[in-house]
């Protein structure tokens, strides 16, 4: 298993690859999801913003920032439940569920990464 400042800059490149193509070529990306092609600019607003999170991803796992490696955890599953919620209540497309997967598993890589290491230094105590 790897480090749990890994597993967040795995999940920073996937988050900025997301954005990057919402910038780029969003109806590419939506449409693979059910969704109807943006004309509105706000869906490359928030390719935007998703590359600069990829980047804070990047950056904090660069730099083995365990609050933010923590903060990620419940961030993600969060990420997952308003997924859910969209899908539930507004009416998205079921796909989108997709990406609330990937953040829980992510989530969950990144909860036992640190779990291994914590156990690692329980031991090394002893």
């Amino acid at each position: 298993m790897q480090s749990p400042a890994f597993t967040v800059k795995i999940f920073g490149i996937y988050i900025g690859l997301t954005g990057i193509g919402l910038l780029l070529s969003p109806n590419l990306l939506l449409g693979l999801f059910g969704f109807a092609p943006a004309i509105e600019i706000w869906i490359r607003v928030l390719g935007a913003l998703t590359i600069i999170l990829g980047y804070y991803y990047w950056i904090c796992g660069s730099a083995g920032e365990a609050a933010f490696i923590r903060a990620t955890i419940p961030g993600r599953i969060g990420f997952c439940a308003l997924c859910i919620g969209l899908v539930l209540a507004a009416g998205a497309p079921w796909p989108l569920l997709a990406f609330g997967v990937v953040d829980v598993l992510g989530a969950a890589w990144t909860y036992l990464a640190l779990q291994r290491d914590a156990g690692r230094g329980a031991e090394g105590a002893g």
